[in-house]
């Protein structure tokens, strides 16, 4: 039984670029018939079939969008949701969400089920397995087939497709810099695994920051929580171990959990210890002390992926083989200042 195949393993195996494939297949007048006959032949040998999913959403419009998000607990994903929602509804388009729940398997399927001939492209972050495994190919096999696709926040320099993500190093570094300035020197860090993109960016901005500021990098004040889940005893023996004044959480789930912790443990919030998380959300404005937080507003993000994905939609020339030609936004955060740092 013959192995399936993609474009992508056509052109590798004829050492041909994928958009020359695409046009071998449609008996493009662009293409020498000895490359037309020789791509042909191997398709048909190997039965290749284009992807189910392309072919779904290639051949009508629904005025729908597909767009998936790896949960629903954080504030952060529902507010890009309601600004896709918001903009999509006022450009006349319908919104089908499904919840990754960070697995790369649900990813999957949620993108065969939305594209099951319902929706005329994607806006996605990607899961933490995805991410973590490193494997896009089922998005490789929408974009090759020039269907619409939008990443936001998590996103993958493996993919070509429009893309919005935050300023996440400089804020990271604006508030490492607002502890430094408040006499902080002795700064933690709280994060995720580092194959979130987000994860990255956010500890360059930590790290660079202190540098700039002549503190040395302690990899003992850098603590690494799995994003599913939160060991207080590692927490707690984290606080316990270390001399730590400040401390920058990636999310605002660890920071409000962590300073919890701190506070139980006898620590003062600010004066011993003062807290900055990521995501302006419920729980940031009414912890005890109230958190400050970075701003990510998620309903612009939202706003922006989805203008990006329906000019794309709209716009879309299906005789136009031209490589095209992608953006990246970059919504710039914001740090509002609560309780958490200001005595």
């Amino acid at each position: 039984m013959k192995r399936k195949i993609t474009l992508k393993h056509i052109a590798r195996e004829l050492e041909v670029s994928i958009s020359t494939v695409s046009k071998a297949l449609k008996n493009s007048d662009e293409i020498s018939r000895d490359t037309k006959d020789k791509v042909q032949a191997f398709a048909k040998l190997y039965n290749y079939k284009p992807n189910n999913i392309a072919i779904s959403l290639k051949n009508k419009r629904t005025k729908n969008i597909g767009v998936i998000i790896p949960d629903i607990v954080h504030h952060f994903f529902t507010t890009v949701f309601r600004g896709i929602e918001k903009y999509a509804n006022n450009r006349g388009y319908n919104v089908i969400v499904c919840v990754s729940d960070e697995s790369f398997d649900k990813e999957v399927i949620n993108m065969e089920m939305l594209a099951n001939g319902s929706i005329d492209g994607f806006i996605m972050s990607l899961s933490a397995e995805t991410q973590a495994k490193n494997d896009f190919n089922h998005l490789k096999e929408v974009t090759e087939q020039g269907i619409p696709l939008v990443l936001f926040d998590r996103v993958t320099d493996e993919i070509s497709c429009d893309k919005v993500i935050l300023n996440d190093k400089e804020i990271a570094y604006e508030a490492v810099d607002s502890f430094i300035k408040s006499g902080r020197k002795k700064i933690a860090l709280i994060t995720t695994e580092s194959y979130f993109n987000v994860s990255i960016s956010r500890a360059k901005g930590y790290e660079e920051a202190l540098r700039d500021n002549n503190i040395d990098l302690n990899d003992d004040l850098i603590l690494v929580l799995p994003y599913d889940s939160l060991d207080e005893n590692q927490i707690s023996d984290f606080f316990k171990n270390n001399t730590i004044d400040a401390v920058l959480c990636v999310n605002e789930i660890f920071a409000i959990h962590c300073m919890g912790i701190a506070q139980k443990q006898g620590f003062k919030v600010p004066e011993d210890i003062a807290f900055i998380g990521f995501t302006d959300g419920i729980l940031s404005r009414y912890s005890q002390p109230r958190l400050t937080t970075v701003a990510q507003h998620g309903e612009r993000m939202g706003e922006v992926a989805a203008e990006m994905l329906i000019d794309r939609v709209e716009n879309e020339n299906e005789d136009d083989e031209r490589e095209e030609v992608y953006r990246t936004e970059i919504i710039k955060a914001t740090l509002i200042q609560r309780e958490s740092t200001i005595n």
